[in-house]
């Protein structure tokens, strides 16, 4: 998307403070209805990232995938549990929550610190410089293709049995 430069830099600063706040939800609403729903908006966000960055298949993959079907599977999911148990206080500082928290914020803080010493430059002069040379051979969908099929099979395998993982839980949690 060509974008004056203020625009783009106002939409992704909106866009990220969104998925923030949005990835908050996702996992501080204590109704799993809410939560789904906020998942499906960070979802939407990020494929909006996609657009922003002129990545238009990676963006569509992302709406009809994730948002599409995903976040539709998981809605009906919870939808079929049980909700009567989600009208619980909300707790935050047991074991697991504290545990959580500090992995987090350790991570987050890492990353704070990581970011501004990373040098960029090198990073996105490889990216265009290597995106001019491959779309004189082969449209970028082909390129997809050719790369899941072949250097990141075993990952795209694993993902696959991840979600189907998933898919069987929440069945078998619908079912109870």
């Amino acid at each position: 998307m060509d974008l004056p430069g203020s625009i783009h830099d106002f939409l992704l600063v909106f866009l990220g403070l969104g998925l923030i706040l949005l990835g908050l939800g996702v996992v501080l609403l204590t109704n799993p209805i809410y939560s789904a729903f906020s998942l499906g908006l960070v979802l939407i966000c990020i494929a909006l990232f996609y657009i922003l960055s002129n990545s238009y298949f990676v963006a569509a993959a992302q709406l009809l995938i994730y948002v599409g079907a995903i976040n539709v599977l998981i809605v009906f999911a919870v939808m079929f549990m049980n909700g009567s148990e989600y009208h619980n206080a909300f707790y935050l500082w047991n074991a697991g929550g504290g545990v959580t928290s500090l992995v987090c914020t350790s991570i987050f803080l890492l990353l704070i610190t990581t970011i501004p010493d990373t040098s960029w430059y090198g990073i996105i002069w490889t990216t265009r410089s290597n995106q001019i040379i491959e779309k004189d051979l082969i449209t970028n969908s082909q390129q997809i293709g050719i790369r899941l099929s072949t250097d990141f099979f075993l990952p795209f395998e694993l993902i696959s049995i991840i979600l189907l993982v998933a898919l069987i839980g929440a069945i078998a949690a619908a079912r109870q």
